[in-house]
């Protein structure tokens, strides 16, 4: 198991340093750098002004130059002005000598600066990955046990009105799109005017004038089932549907298999057979299936905190994209690359204790 977890980690670092490539690559092409320029300077800098910030600030150097400097294995770029003003990657204007490091990259901690925040990209990746990780771990204690109910009672007894029943609840989940849940929940629960909440506050059941609120920015800060209830439930309602469909089909199968018609003809309670024999072999195929929901989780939520206005991870990442911001846009691919591959890494160790036929050459 050593062995196999050292390998898998050497091909998960050799994947990132691919990926981070090409997302490097692609945020320093040249038409995004001179967007960059005009943004932080004048929207009617010259060509030649363009190149001369450009340059100065070390983005017209070679790709693996920069890609290295960035990664902190190479030292930063310095710039000598004719007036004596010496600035550079690591280091502000003015700085003595004695104080300059040489390199500052993802190695040494430095993120870089986001121009759109006006701070360290460290920090505001860290603050918005922690609101979105909190958002993410309310959908998975709803998700994941309701979608795993789901499956196991609808495979239980196949063809059954049930199993018929769960599935198309399962369909019709998976089939619609957050920004239309969303939208509907915020029209039925969360509008003062339409919906269920005028009806119930009419009748004296609510005090407030919604059921739930339809903004998520204070649950940045304090979340309750009030305002935070609709974007919980609606990724989980989305991701719910193909986690519970993975464990119907894997319950279906255990279920036809010779033990448990050997089980149920010795006499044994159809419970005991489900919860003591079929479960945990039914359990194998969608445990790798919840795994990969927490980098769709990571990246996904993009569409419910902009509907919701939680300023959260994919927040960040719309932020970081529509304004050029390059440093943050890097900072948020690193993560989002480094979340797949551990999550990867965890779902093939633990696939592994829950099917001990499996070896490990």
């Amino acid at each position: 198991m050593g062995l196999f977890i050292l390998r898998r980690l050497g091909v998960m670092i050799l994947t990132a340093l691919c990926l981070t490539f090409i997302v490097f690559w692609l945020t320093n092409l040249y038409p995004n750098l001179e967007k960059l320029a005009k943004t932080q300077g004048n929207f009617r800098m010259s060509d030649e002004a363009v190149t001369s910030y450009l340059g100065d600030r070390g983005y017209l150097q070679p790709l693996p130059v920069k890609f290295g400097q960035w990664l902190g294995v190479l030292p930063g770029w310095v710039t000598e002005k004719p007036e004596g003003k010496t600035f550079g990657r690591c280091f502000a204007a003015g700085t003595p000598d004695i104080a300059r490091p040489t390199r500052c990259g993802i190695l040494q901690g430095d993120w870089g600066f986001s121009t759109v925040f006006r701070e360290p990209v460290g920090g505001t990746v860290l603050t918005r990955l922690a609101l979105t990780g909190k958002l993410m771990l309310c959908v998975l204690l709803l998700m994941v046990p309701s979608a795993l109910l789901v499956g196991v009672l609808a495979g239980m007894r196949e063809g059954s009105k049930l199993d018929r029943s769960l599935s198309t609840f399962s369909i019709a989940t998976t089939a619609t799109p957050e920004y239309v849940s969303g939208v509907i929940f915020i029209a039925v629960l969360a509008s003062s005017k339409f919906g269920l909440s005028p009806l119930l506050n009419d009748w004296g059941l609510i005090d407030s004038k919604t059921l739930f609120l339809g903004s998520a920015t204070s649950a940045m800060a304090d979340a309750t089932f009030w305002n935070f209830f609709l974007p919980v439930l609606t990724i989980s309602l989305y991701g719910m549907g193909y986690i519970a469909r993975m464990t119907r089909a894997s319950m279906t199968e255990v279920m036809t298999a010779q033990y448990i018609r050997t089980a149920r003809l010795k006499g044994v309670k159809f419970s005991d057979i489900v919860l003591k024999h079929a479960l945990r072999n039914a359990l194998i195929a969608p445990f790798t299936v919840i795994m990969l929901q927490i980098p769709w989780l990571l990246n996904g939520v993009v569409i419910v905190e902009t509907l919701f206005n939680y300023k959260g991870f994919g927040w960040l990442l719309v932020q970081a994209a529509g304004n050029n911001d390059i440093e943050l846009l890097l900072a948020v691919s690193v993560v989002s690359v480094a979340v797949v591959l551990l999550t990867q890494l965890i779902s093939d160790i633990g696939y592994v204790y829950l099917n001990p036929r499996i070896r490990i050459a």
